[in-house]
């Protein structure tokens, strides 16, 4: 563990944790994230980002784009943010995925995807399909997307997969998840474990935010909790956690999952990190190994 992951844990267990505990409304978990991710998460240099507009006949979503200097624009990274469904945006998230687009080469796609409670599920689920049909009837071959996504957005990612299926479109190449939320019932047993050893995540707050997404919604529909999905030998997915966090079964069941249905998982659990770590790339080593893991992942993938 460096000195840095020792000191961002103490700083996320001091005050971003009880903060996310506190925090009565959505707007007092939007705003400071947004201020936050223009305050501390670097971009590299000359890289460009622009908004666009993912259509599919009527259904339109907003999406940013990442792109570096020397990035393919026929490759594309499809990624959805984390926040509960409830916060988080592509500005908050769009630094990680630039950097992630100088590592690989791809150009980084982040849909703006509609949130909860002003809209609840099955908005955001909607909302990634349309984004990867539109990347489709542009002229992206399917065999040229790598989709990704954290927490919630790695479970939204997961579903989207699982829709892929159901729906019989063509597979993207393959499929990423940093700390995915696969499991929207919170059965998993880590969820209690971890409770005092995750630095950023209250377990506290995860009905509340459910709520807010469901509503009256059931939680274990697929389209939710993606461990309930069926995959049937799919893409190849590669699942990253730290053994700290209250997530860890969410990914440790969903890998079993997946790899019971024939998928090809690569998982990786590292010790002690905080939730989602590669977002604190520039400043923590573990970070910026982390998106150079899930770089020399891709790579491979795309040579095929």
């Amino acid at each position: 563990m460096s000195l840095r992951l020792h000191l961002l844990n103490g700083l996320l267990r001091v005050f971003e944790k009880p903060k996310l505990a506190r925090a009565k409304s959505p707007d007092e978990l939007r705003k400071p994230f947004e201020t936050k991710a223009r305050l501390f998460f670097p971009s590299p240099r000359k890289t460009k980002y622009k908004d666009d507009e993912l259509r599919v006949g009527e259904k339109m979503v907003p999406a940013h784009w990442a792109i570096t200097k020397n990035a393919s624009k026929d490759l594309v990274i499809l990624y959805f943010h984390g926040g509960g469904y409830v916060f988080g945006s592509p500005s908050t998230h769009r630094a990680m995925l630039a950097r992630l687009s100088a590592m690989t080469g791809m150009a980084a796609c982040l849909p703006d995807y509609r949130l909860a409670p002003e809209h609840p599920f099955p908005a955001a689920i909607n909302d990634a399909v349309t984004a990867y049909r539109a990347l489709l009837e542009r002229g992206i071959p399917a065999d040229r997307i790598i989709m990704g996504g954290d927490s919630a957005g790695g479970g939204l990612v997961l579903a989207l997969l699982g829709e892929i299926t159901r729906q019989s479109l063509p597979q993207p190449v393959g499929v990423f998840a940093l700390s995915p939320l696969t499991d929207l019932t919170f059965s998993g047993e880590s969820f209690g474990q971890n409770k005092q050893s995750d630095v950023m995540l209250p377990a506290e707050r995860a009905v509340d935010m459910t709520q807010m997404y469901l509503q009256d919604h059931a939680a274990d529909d697929p389209r939710a909790s993606p461990i309930k999905a069926q995959f049937f030998k799919g893409t190849p997915v590669y699942l990253i956690a730290s053994d700290s966090e209250i997530l860890l079964d969410d990914t440790r069941r969903m890998t079993r999952h997946l790899r019971s249905q024939g998928v090809s998982v690569t998982e990786k659990i590292v010790h002690n990190h905080p939730h989602v770590w590669p977002i604190f790339q520039r400043f923590l080593p573990e970070a910026d190994q982390g998106l150079r893991d899930i770089a020399a992942w891709i790579k491979p993938l795309l040579s095929r």
